[in-house]
Order: C-alpha cells, then sequence, then structure tokens
C-alpha cells in the first residue's frame, strides 16, 4: 500500500506576523532613541559636564596676552572650541562675533578656544575674517580640550555667573540654539 505524503500543519497567521512585527517595533524605538540623543545633543541638554563646575584654565592668545576663566568669574562665559579648518565653525564665527559686540553691556564673556591647529596665518585671517571682537586663546597639546571632554570641533559651553557649566552644544551653533542656551546663563537677547 503506498501512502501520500502528508503536508505540514498549517502555521497560523498570527506566527508568521510576529517576527517581522517586532523587527518592526525594534526599528522604531531605536529611531525614537536616536532622534531624542539628537534633540539634546541639539538642545545643550547633555553632557557629563553641565550641572559641574567648568575646569578652569590659564591659557596665551596669538599675541601672548594671558586668559584665565577665574578672572571672569561672576560674568556668564560662552567657552567656544573651533578650528580655522572647520566649516561649521566658519559657519557660526559671524553669529558668535554679532553676539559679542551685542552682549558685551550684560557683562557677557566670549572665550574662543583655537584646537587643534597651529596655523597662526590661518588662524590670524580666520579672526580677521569674522572680526572676532573676543579674545582666542591657544589650547598646546589640547589640555582644556580633554578637560572639557572635547571631541570635535565645534563645541560650546555656556557658564553661568558662578563658574557652573549650564549647557554644552555639540555643533555649530545657530541663532535659535544660541538665544535658548543664553538665557539659561542669564542672557537675553
Amino acid at each position: 500500500m503506498t501512502t501520500s505524503p502528508s503536508s505540514p500543519p498549517a502555521v497560523p497567521t498570527w506566527r508568521r506576523l510576529l517576527p517581522p512585527a517586532l523587527a518592526f517595533l525594534l526599528v522604531v524605538v531605536f529611531a525614537v532613541a536616536l532622534t531624542r540623543q539628537s534633540d539634546s545633543a541639539r538642545t545643550g541638554a547633555t553632557g557629563p559636564l553641565v550641572g559641574k563646575a567648568a575646569p578652569n584654565f590659564t591659557l596665551k592668545d596669538l599675541n601672548g596676552n594671558t586668559v584665565t576663566l577665574a578672572s571672569l568669574r561672576g560674568r556668564p562665559v560662552l567657552l567656544n572650541f573651533w578650528a580655522s579648518w572647520c566649516p561649521p565653525c566658519r559657519n557660526e564665527a559671524p553669529l558668535l562675533s554679532d553676539v559679542a559686540r551685542q552682549q558685551r553691556a550684560q557683562g557677557l564673556a566670549i572665550v574662543g578656544v583655537i584646537y587643534a591647529d597651529d596655523n597662526v596665518s590661518a588662524l590670524r585671517d580666520f579672526i580677521g575674517e569674522y572680526n572676532l571682537a573676543y579674545p582666542n586663546v591657544r589650547d598646546p597639546g589640547s589640555r582644556i580640550a580633554i578637560d572639557y571632554g572635547v571631541a570635535a570641533v565645534p563645541e560650546t559651553f555656556f557658564i553661568d555667573k558662578t563658574g557652573v557649566i549650564r549647557a554644552h552644544v555639540r555643533q555649530e551653533v545657530t541663532r535659535d540654539v544660541l538665544t535658548r542656551q543664553l538665557k539659561t546663563i542669564g542672557v537675553s537677547q
């Protein structure tokens, strides 16, 4: 007697759709997590130093003048790490220059920290091209960048009058972000 091969039992629809549905759900959760992280980085709500005292420094500008963070205590400070070879730094430079002139009366101090850039001619050209009306100091060996955890430029720290970092932006600052973060250190535009 011959027997015919039996067909496999039918798999319920829910069992066939479960693996792709779970995969889709994981993708959505991952995308939401990345988006929230990007929003935090953009608004300055992240960073291990936010809420802590800003590391002090004593650095010299291109003319040999000394700038210390301690000497700025009592004033809100915007600390911007930049380099002449950095396109986003070039994009934000005119905005920072304008804010420096507009906010000087409110006591805002802006300090540019030159990051991994030893081309003095290019640095002077950058400062002149954007008419940077605030001190820009060199950071030999990137010691201060390391203290602040700077990974790439531009990065900007917003320090209040008591010397506490209130915000950290890890990308080019826009007028919107700048306005919002300056408020965290008591400066309104």
